[in-house]
Formats: C-alpha cells, structure tokens, sequence
C-alpha cells in the first residue's frame, strides 16, 4: 500500500471509501469530498490503462480533493486482509479517528450477468462472496476499534434489490442479500457504542460501465437514463445519515437510496427525484425480526 496525500484538515470528517476506482465507489468518495470530508479512497487499480472501463484511485482522490475534501489514494487489494488491516492502521496513525465507512469493494464479472443458469457461468464469479461479502465483514472488523473508542460512526454498505429477487442468479443476489443481513446483525454488537450500521439499495446506477450498455443499444435500452441515478446521489444520502440527530434509529436497517433521498430533500443532477424501487415493482428490503440470542 502507499500513501499518496497527506491530510491537511485535522477537524474534517473521516472516511474509507472502499472499491472506488471508478462506478459507486467514485461517486461517492466524490460526494464526500464535497461536504469537505477527507476521504480514503481504495481500490486495485493504480495506473492508466490496468481496467479497460478506466479510472484510478489517484484519479478519484484528485476529484474528491478538488470537490473541496482531501483524497488520499491507498491501493489495496481486499482479498488480502493484511493490507485491509495495514489501511486501518494508516488511518489510524495519521488520523487518529474513522467517522464513516462505505464497503463498496466487490469482484463484479461480466460473465455473472450473461443469461445463462448458474452452472454453466465461470467458477470465479463466486468470487464476490470473497471481495464483496467477507471483505466487507473484515474491514468493518478493523474499522470498529477506531469508531468505538470514539462512541460514533457510520458504516455503510452499498447493496441492490437484487437482496430481495432474482437478479443475475445466486451469486449476486447472496452478496447483496449478504450484505443487507450484515448490516442489521452487527448493529446489534454496535449499538451500545453508538455506531450506526445501514445497508442502502442503490438504484441503476449511471456508471461508465451502464453508459456503454445503453450505447450499445440506445433504442432499446436509452430509456434507462431517465430512471438511473449518479453515484454520487449515495455519497450526498451518507453525508445526510451521519448528520441526522436520529441515526441510530435507522441503525440496522437496509433503506431504500431513492426514498431517502425524497425523506432528506435530496435531489439528483437535473433536479430529479429517481423512483423508488418499492413504488415501481412493489419490492422491498426483507423484514428482521428484533428476537436476539447470543
């Protein structure tokens, strides 16, 4: 891992965004950066031309600077939990404090969404449950001494409807559900210590990789641009969850990212508001039960 910024506001807010080369992680280490926080921007891809859907983590820190935050580029590759723990430790030595965490990392081939059963995909696309799910589970476990000993926080992590229905077959739909069912079970364990937990279903998201679908085929599929939201509409949605007064009473739960944008007063590029995917296909985050046994 190396360090690419150093920081130079001791009072702005804290954060990890993980996977944030390029799509979700991009846009909301942006958003971030422009409510001033310093954000740590990670990911595997260091240099030009290493992803041929493009994009840097010193790129993304350079825009999260520019938005008025401080971005700090951290390469690491998530499957190695060495270096997940080596990025909390640099954080915790030139910070000395983890306000908001945003598990974002995750394996995605294009060969999950191919329109074929489950067995006759690549092996490798299992792989999501590694970085995806457990490399989620593991960065939170390194993150929490820090926002614990503080007695706040937000962790964050980014998930889908596919949580909740068929959506490219089991190995997407474990990893969103996954991470949907961590965030509700280790509030509990966080709860005493005042850091809140949240899954949020992100809707399409008008990332580069979507743009080239659309182009592909933009009678067929140009509608979606009216539907899609920036992935920077989920940073500005964290910023407004750290910020409220009630936020461990969302502590928990898995949130609709469209309906909380309606409930903040949040709107997207172009003064829109993105349908909600509950009012559109009458599908919901799956209820938890509050029983508790240890």
């Amino acid at each position: 891992m190396e360090r690419t910024r150093l920081v130079t506001r001791r009072d702005a807010p804290v954060a990890v965004v993980t996977g944030a080369s390029r799509g979700a992680g991009l846009g909301i280490a942006h958003a971030l950066g422009s409510h001033g926080c310093t954000v740590y921007v990670t990911g595997r891809t260091d240099g030009a031309g290493q992803s041929p859907l493009g994009g840097t983590i010193g790129e993304t820190a350079d825009l999260v600077t520019a938005a008025g935050g401080t971005g700090i580029a951290v390469r690491v590759d998530h499957a190695d939990d060495e270096q997940t723990k080596a990025l909390f430790e640099q954080v915790e030595r030139e910070q000395g404090r983890l306000d908001i965490l945003v598990n974002n990392a995750a394996v995605i081939r294009d060969e999950m969404m191919a329109r074929t059963p489950f067995w006759e995909k690549p092996l490798d696309i299992i792989d999501i449950l590694d970085v995806g799910l457990r490399s989620s589970y593991v960065a939170t476990a390194y993150a929490a001494p820090l926002m614990v000993r503080q007695g706040h926080g937000l962790v964050v992590f980014t998930s889908a409807p596919g949580a909740a229905h068929y959506v490219f077959g089991p190995s997407y739909g474990v990893h969103k559900a996954g991470m949907d069912k961590m965030a509700a079970d280790m509030a509990v364990d966080f709860k005493p210590f005042g850091v809140a937990t949240v899954s949020i279903w992100m809707g399409i998201l008008l990332t580069e990789r979507l743009k080239n679908i659309i182009d592909s085929a933009p009678d067929k599929l140009g509608h979606m641009l009216a539907e899609a939201e920036t992935p920077e509409l989920t940073g500005h949605l964290i910023w407004a969850l750290f910020n409220d007064p009630a936020l461990m009473e969302k502590s928990g739960q898995t949130l609709i990212g469209a309906e909380l944008a309606v409930e903040y007063g949040i709107k997207d590029d172009g003064d829109r508001q993105p349908p909600s995917y509950r009012d559109q296909h009458g599908i919901h985050p799956i209820r938890q039960f509050d029983r508790i046994l240890r």
